[in-house]
């Protein structure tokens, strides 16, 4: 009965493994928004690091982490490095390409709770009065984050933030 049993366990943890390796190299979450204001005074917002305070999710959720900014804290090279709660945790967030009005990609590495190395990409499309703003974070997917996806939805515990994030620019910018 007993070797039943653990062979039972032995094919069911191999079926998962198996199947976790048929995931996707990369993953992506992705979360847009219409806000009426132009795309120059947006982009003002994210290309600075020193205004994320007023609109990031994770800023509100540790108000005493400890932040780190570059001597030039907007644009191509600005850098911000981070050490939070258990919420937040530790990383760096340096601003690749930074297109004026029209997209900013930053280069991110999570250092706690784990290490992951990713890029957040945020593109602005003028439409009319308001501008289309898209918010992602991709990058690889190693094994290990393929099995955890099986038990644990990125976007789902990404993608709210995305959007109280966005939300919050949203409430910034149309002021």
């Amino acid at each position: 009965m007993f070797a039943i049993i653990a062979l039972t366990v032995v094919v069911l943890i191999a079926a998962v493994l198996i199947y976790a390796a048929t995931k996707p190299d990369t993953f992506r979450v992705q979360r847009s928004i219409s806000i009426n204001a132009p795309p120059e005074r947006i982009f003002a917002h994210i290309n600075d690091l020193t205004k994320w305070g007023a609109w990031s999710p994770w800023e509100k959720m540790d108000p005493a982490m400890k932040k780190t900014l570059s001597d030039a804290p907007q644009g191509k090279g600005a850098v911000c490095e981070w050490n939070g709660n258990n919420a937040i945790g530790q990383g760096r967030m340096e601003i690749l390409e930074s297109l004026p009005a029209s997209k900013i990609l930053i280069k991110l590495v999570f250092l706690k709770p784990f290490e992951a190395h990713n890029f957040a990409e945020f593109i602005f499309e003028r439409n009319g009065n308001s501008t289309n703003v898209t918010w992602a974070m991709f990058g690889p997917a190693p094994y290990i984050t393929k099995v955890i996806s099986l038990f644990m939805n990125c976007d789902k515990m990404v993608g709210p933030q995305f959007e109280t994030g966005l939300a919050n620019m949203k409430a910034v910018t149309e002021t």
